[in-house]
């Protein structure tokens, strides 16, 4: 059986909560972690007709880029469209579920390398990394039972450098100890020094997993007390923050660059500024509102910028040295969905979640 919380357990492996923006509102926003799930649709955006859709075809969990409730919720007599959303899932026993900035802001499987899969963009980095705070943990462990206690500790969240995981560095040696009257000793014996060879094992995590890795060395580790060290690092975590930069497979000129965006993402017009490139290459991208990396982009010497939302005077900005490209929020975003089935099917093989057949597009357009 396959609960809400097994869902969520596997999403927020890759797209952790603790990424999202300070002013957002990423999790479970309605229903029972405990619950089992029947299927799940997937959407952009949560309306009150997604969740007819959802009970249309029997989808008691529904996954959301957009969270339906961003400030809170004071009273839910249906006063608007948000409040009607969440009674409605509520009346129907539907969980919704956000995934938003958390999920914009992972390298992999993240929304910005999902456009840039479409659009062939490779080499991929983060346009601004993440201030996320990097630490090592040291230990030692009985030869025989080093590989045991690595791969919990891998398991954990530990020893993830950019593309590669499973880092470690390990160093045998000769450990000492000696346990008192009430000690209770895996090896050696009660007031008598005992001379182990060991192995060192050295490997990095992200702060945020400390007790996670804490509790899961304690609870492998053979030893009755386990001697570990942490240490804080200065290293950039370079697979997590805001928007990506790559390269395209070829050189295009401007007007090309325009018409393959168009048809790729879908896009039903763009905003865009001239610029003095006369070649187009380096992209920056950010999925959603994304004017705030203008001035990462152009300090990368990009040549143009994919996202959303720009202001009218936020176009200025470019002065000429990049080409923004405004291709809409909701077509710089649709992709999201694909993503979020992609992910769960890989990990939850036999089920079949759903995309939504509801445009949430609340932009309209005349030509």
């Amino acid at each position: 059986m396959t609960t809400v919380k097994d869902i969520i357990s596997h999403l927020e492996s890759i797209a952790p909560l603790y990424l999202q923006e300070s002013y957002d509102n990423c999790g479970l926003l309605t229903g029972n972690a405990n619950d089992r799930v029947s299927n799940i649709l997937v959407t952009l955006d949560c309306t009150e007709e997604i969740i007819d859709e959802a009970v249309s075809k029997n989808c008691n969990l529904i996954i959301s880029h957009h969270p339906i409730i961003f400030t809170g919720l004071k009273k839910l007599i249906g006063s608007n469209y948000i409040e009607r959303t969440v009674i409605k899932a509520l009346k129907n026993d539907i969980s919704i579920y956000a995934i938003h900035t958390n999920l914009d802001n992972v390298l992999v499987n993240g929304v910005n390398s999902k456009i840039a899969e479409k659009l062939n963009i490779k080499n991929l980095q983060i346009l601004r990394k993440s201030q996320l705070k990097l630490a090592k943990l040291v230990t030692y462990v009985p030869i025989e039972y080093a590989e045991k206690v690595r791969d919990a500790l891998f398991n954990a969240g530990t020893g993830n450098i950019g593309n590669y995981s499973n880092c470690s560095f390990n160093s045998n040696g000769e450990g000492t100890f000696k346990g008192n009257d009430i000690s209770n000793p895996f090896i050696g014996e009660k007031n008598k020094l005992h001379f182990e060879n060991e192995t060192r094992i050295e490997t990095v995590f992200p702060i945020y997993l400390k007790n996670k890795i804490i509790d899961e060395l304690t609870k492998i580790h053979p030893y009755e007390e386990v001697a570990y060290d942490i240490y804080m690092l200065q290293n950039e975590n370079t697979m997590t923050g805001s928007g990506v930069l790559g390269e395209l497979e070829f050189e295009l000129t401007k007007n090309e660059f325009l018409h393959f965006i168009k048809q790729n993402m879908r896009a039903e017009v763009i905003k865009f500024t001239e610029c003095n490139k006369s070649k187009i290459k380096k992209i920056a991208i950010c999925g959603g509102a994304g004017s705030f990396l203008l001035s990462d982009a152009i300090a990368n010497d990009a040549d143009a910028f994919i996202t959303a939302d720009f202001k009218y005077h936020e176009f200025f900005n470019s002065e000429n040295r990049i080409m923004i490209c405004d291709t809409g929020h909701f077509e710089s975003e649709h992709f999201t969905s694909e993503l979020i089935i992609e992910i769960i099917k890989n990990k939850f093989p036999t089920f079949a979640p759903v995309f939504t057949e509801t445009n949430t597009n609340p932009v309209k357009y005349f030509y």
